[in-house]
């Protein structure tokens, strides 16, 4: 059967993603070791691709180039609920804002994962022993446009402090039928925990890796972005998310471009980071708070030479980033060399390397 076309029409992206393509487990859990997936390298000058194996990464790059990570460990962030006339629904955390307000997002749980749930008249909800969450009022991305009834901006009221009453009451944010224990969504190199799910492109790195990399002269820079939750079929654009590049880690990218070395990003979270404290020139300097960037063909990228990235649903903002690194004829044959090979999406699935 020929694979579905991917095609970039009317500047939108489209194709059709077939089920048997999504990952629903990681790689441990069919016997192979972390790393073990596979890797589509994009050249950024020609689109030509090539294909390899993950744990090959250390032989496409090359001495002095940047790889910066993102540290970010991930929240079992979703909670039972129950409204007020006695539906069950699940509660997901997003994002913890200023003032002691979450972003939240209600679900409905089904046997094929939980469902977008909107309604409008529930306000109140129970948690787990004794805890309540109050939705306050409909989220809104900026001051003029409310995003959907999907995002609430909601109190909550715990007995616990919070990463002690996640760790007892809270699971993983998944949208398929299973979900597996909270190390699974984790990247080795994660130390801070607050993302709402899992910053899924460094997922793939394993310690022996991350060594072989230092090994062979690259080097390996941190920085911090919580990721908020991504609800797949809403395609909508990001939101704000906190993020803090370090001193260190800005002083590493600006020498590796002043010097001509490639500055490669793991993953969107980390090009949205750059990208948010990046001047015109490319220099980026060091910055802590909370990003509204929309990274788009229309505004560019200043400071990211190559991006590590698993494989995102058509229309997600996602791609569009991915068209303002690559352009939209290397996305294109990306995408087609992906469908046809059968390589596997979302967390637990394969990745693309543009370079």
């Amino acid at each position: 059967m020929n694979a579905p076309a991917a095609q970039l029409d009317g500047g939108e992206f489209s194709f059709e993603l077939p089920e048997s393509l999504v990952a629903l487990d990681p790689p441990e859990e069919r016997g192979r070791d972390r790393d073990d997936v596979r890797l589509l390298r994009s050249s950024l000058a020609d689109g030509a691709v090539t294909h390899h194996r993950f744990d090959e990464l250390p032989v496409l790059l090359g001495p002095g180039d940047v790889v910066v990570i993102n540290t970010s460990a991930t929240l079992p962030a979703a909670l039972p609920a129950i409204a007020r006339d006695g539906r069950l629904l699940r509660l997901h955390l997003s994002t913890h804002l200023p003032g002691d307000l979450w972003i939240v997002e209600l679900r409905l749980p089904s046997p094929s994962g939980p469902q977008p749930f909107v309604d409008v008249t529930i306000r109140d909800l129970v948690l787990p022993d004794g805890g309540t969450a109050r939705l306050v009022a409909t989220y809104a991305i900026d001051r003029r446009i409310a995003v959907s009834n999907r995002l609430w901006l909601a109190e909550l009221s715990l007995p616990d402090e919070l990463h002690r009453y996640l760790e007892v009451h809270g699971s993983p944010i998944t949208y398929g039928p299973r979900t597996h224990s909270l190390d699974r969504y984790q990247n080795v190199f994660a130390t801070e925990p607050g993302s709402a799910e899992m910053p899924s492109a460094g997922r793939a790195f394993s310690h022996r890796l991350l060594t072989s990399l230092v090994a062979g002269g690259v080097e390996v820079a941190p920085l911090l972005l919580h990721t908020g939750v991504s609800s797949p079929e809403a395609h909508e654009p990001p939101f704000e998310e906190f993020y803090r590049v370090p001193a260190a880690t800005a002083r590493r990218i600006s020498a590796a471009r002043l010097a001509g070395r490639r500055v490669v990003a793991v993953g969107t979270t980390v090009v949205r980071a750059i990208e948010s404290v990046a001047g015109d020139d490319g220099t980026v300097h060091p910055g802590e708070g909370w990003t509204r960037l929309v990274v788009s063909p229309r505004s560019g990228v200043r400071a990211v030479d190559g991006l590590l990235t698993g494989w995102h649903e058509p229309r997600s903002s996602h791609l569009s980033m991915i068209e303002a690194i690559a352009g939209p004829p290397v996305l294109r044959r990306a995408y087609q060399a992906a469908l046809e090979r059968r390589y596997l999406w979302h967390e637990f699935g394969d990745l693309h390397l543009l370079l």
